[in-house]
């Protein structure tokens, strides 16, 4: 499977917000993405498929008469698109697996999420997202990565602490939707010698397995 990381944009909205919803149902609203694009302290990444394209579904109307018709042309002329841009249409974009952000600040970043669709899940994109945002972690000279997870998401914990997080806290009550705990894991001295050696094993380790050959994150 070709799959390579880059920088969010724009035009990854719409699949990003999907993807969102799908991965944490009971957390809403989804994050604003276009305000995280604008904001100056975070950081997003997708994992993308360079060759393939997505097409939005050709939709054909059929008229309607009376006041179901005239709602019909209410709702297509006060449409999402018409007052937020073009970005949110899904018509020839690169198909999106996942993605992943952090907000930085002196020094530090706090990982606010990483997601990919579940038909896309155990296909090592998730750890791919993880190595891609520790490398931009190094570029920017972060110190310090830090993150929560619920309790309850073994899996999860298990992945960060083979890259080196450990816990280091405990929220009660941090999730809204069920008030599970969430626990809180840090990486230290991420541009160390030794974080950044066992970073390379990892990943090497990574490449082998699932056959990916870029891990830097594209502009």
């Amino acid at each position: 499977m070709p799959c390579y990381v880059r920088l969010m944009r724009r035009e990854d909205i719409a699949q990003v917000t999907e993807i969102d919803r799908e991965a944490f149902p009971t957390l809403w609203p989804p994050a604003n993405y276009r305000r995280e694009l604008e904001n100056r302290l975070a950081r997003y990444i997708v994992a993308y498929d360079e060759g393939e394209m997505i097409e939005e579904p050709e939709m054909k109307a059929v008229p309607q008469k009376g006041f179901s018709g005239l709602v019909s042309k209410l709702m297509q002329l006060f449409s999402h698109d018409r007052f937020f841009g073009d970005e949110l249409s899904l018509s020839g974009r690169q198909y999106i697996f996942g993605f992943a952000g952090f907000w930085i600040m002196a020094g530090e970043a706090h990982i606010t999420n990483i997601a990919v669709w579940e038909k896309h899940r155990r296909q090592g994109i998730g750890e791919l997202l993880l190595i891609s945002l520790i490398d931009l972690a190094t570029e920017l000279d972060v110190r310090l990565l830090t993150l929560e997870v619920r309790a309850s998401n073994i899996a999860a914990q298990r992945l960060y602490s083979k890259y080196g997080f450990t816990q280091v806290g405990l929220r009660r009550g941090y999730y809204t939707d069920n008030r599970e705990d969430g626990v809180l894991m840090s990486l230290e001295n991420v541009t160390s010698a030794p974080v950044q050696a066992d970073l390379q094993r990892l990943k090497q380790a990574h490449s082998q397995r699932w056959g990916i050959v870029a891990y830097r994150v594209a502009r």
